[in-house]
C-alpha cells in the first residue's frame, strides 16, 4: 500500500465520508488537532448502539501493549467495525510492538493511536508499517505568524468570517493556543447567533473578549507605515502596560516581518495594489495598503538599516550585550530610530 501523508482537512473529509483507515496514528505537539479527530472517529464509525459493544478505549499509561493487540484482533459484534482507541499513547510501554499488528490489521477494526505533544521516533517500525497500512498525521504546532491567517480558515470552518485586523487581534491575544481559540470562537458563535450575524468584527472581539480593537500589532505596524509618531507612541505606551498580552518578543517579530515584506516590495517590478497582493500572498486588498504607505515613507537604505536595528534590538533583549536595559527602553528606542 502506498503511505498516506494526508493533511488535516483531507483526514476529516474521509472519515465524514465513511472512507476509514484500519489504522491511525495521530501524534505531534499540537493537541488539538489530535483530539478533533479523535472524537471525528467516535462519531462516525459506529452508531450510539453499536459503541456499547464495539468501542474499547485504552489509555497508555494502564495498558499493556499485548491487551491492544488482542482486542484489535476482535471481530465486531453486530457491526461493520469496532473502534479501538489508545489516549495517552506516548505513555505506552514498548509502544513499537504494535507495528507486529499493524503489519497485518484486522480490516473490521479502526485502531487510533493516540501520540501526543512528541512525535513517535521516526526509526521505529511502528512508523514505518503504519505508513503503509494506514494513516499518520504529525500535528504540528503553529507559529504565531501563521495564527492570523489560520484563525480565518478556522473561523470559516465554522460557517464564520472575521477580517484581518480580527484574526489580529485575536492572534495578539492567544497566541498559537489553538484550544483556547476553539473556546472563545465557541463564545463568540453565542453572541452572533443572538444577533442573527455571520461576521465577527473587532468590535464584537473588544466587548466580548476584552481585546482593545485600537491597540494591537495590526494597528502598530499601520501607524508605523504611515509614520503617525504620535499614534505609534500611544499604542507603544499600551504595550508596555500590558506586556502579558504584547511581549517585545511579539512586536518585534511583527515588525521583523512587516520590514522583511517591505523590503520585497522595494525590488518587486509591479508596486500596484494588485502586484503586491500577488507578490505577498496577501488575502485582503486593504493589507496592501500598509505596504503603499510604507513605500512611499521608507528609502531602500532606511528599510535595510531598520531591518538591522530590530536584529540588534531582539539581541539586546536576550542578553547578547546588556541585561541593564529594560524591555521599555529597548521598544523606545527602536521606534525612534525607526520613525526617525
Amino acid at each position: 500500500m502506498v503511505t498516506k501523508e494526508l493533511t488535516y482537512d483531507e483526514i476529516c473529509r474521509d472519515i465524514i465520508n465513511k472512507k476509514f483507515s484500519p489504522v491511525y496514528v495521530l501524534m505531534g505537539e499540537e493537541p488539538y488537532f489530535i483530539d478533533k479527530i479523535e472524537e471525528l472517529l467516535i462519531n462516525n464509525v459506529l452508531t450510539e448502539k453499536e459503541r456499547i459493544f464495539n468501542q474499547i478505549i485504552f489509555y497508555g499509561q494502564d495498558t499493556k501493549v499485548e491487551d491492544i493487540i488482542a482486542s484489535a484482533h476482535r471481530f465486531p459484534m453486530l457491526s461493520k467495525y469496532q473502534l479501538v482507541i489508545v489516549k495517552e499513547a506516548q505513555e505506552l510501554n514498548k509502544i513499537d510492538l504494535l507495528s507486529y499488528y499493524v503489519k497485518k490489521p484486522v480490516s473490521s477494526t479502526v485502531l487510533v493511536i493516540c501520540y501526543k505533544y512528541k512525535k513517535l521516533d521516526g526509526r521505529k517500525s511502528l512508523l514505518f508499517e503504519a505508513g503503509k497500512m494506514g494513516t499518520v498525521f504529525d500535528s504540528k504546532k503553529k507559529y504565531d505568524s501563521q495564527m492570523p491567517a489560520f484563525i480565518v480558515s478556522f473561523v470559516k470552518r465554522e460557517a464564520l468570517e472575521i477580517d484581518a485586523k480580527g484574526a489580529q487581534m485575536l492572534s495578539d491575544f492567544l497566541g498559537n493556543d489553538i484550544n483556547r481559540l476553539a473556546q472563545e470562537i465557541e463564545k463568540l458563535k453565542i453572541v452572533l447567533n443572538e444577533a442573527k450575524i455571520k461576521k465577527i468584527t473587532p468590535e464584537i472581539i473588544e466587548k466580548n473578549i476584552g481585546i482593545n480593537k485600537d491597540y494591537n500589532s495590526f494597528e502598530i505596524v499601520n501607524a508605523i507605515a504611515g509614520k503617525n509618531i504620535l499614534k505609534t507612541n500611544r499604542i507603544a505606551d499600551y504595550f508596555d502596560k500590558n506586556r502579558k498580552i504584547n511581549s517585545l518578543q511579539k512586536i518585534l517579530i511583527t515588525l521583523f516581518d512587516y520590514f522583511v515584506n517591505l523590503m520585497i516590495c522595494i525590488y518587486s517590478q509591479d508596486k500596484t495594489e494588485k502586484g503586491i497582493m500577488k507578490t505577498l500572498n496577501l488575502q485582503w486588498s486593504f493589507q496592501a495598503a500598509d505596504y503603499l504607505a510604507g513605500l512611499k515613507n521608507y528609502a531602500p537604505m532606511k528599510v535595510f538599516n531598520i531591518i538591522h536595528e530590530i536584529r540588534l534590538a531582539d539581541a539586546v533583549s536576550k542578553g547578547f550585550e546588556s541585561n541593564s536595559i529594560s524591555d521599555r527602553e529597548i521598544y523606545k528606542e527602536l521606534l525612534y530610530k525607526i520613525m526617525h
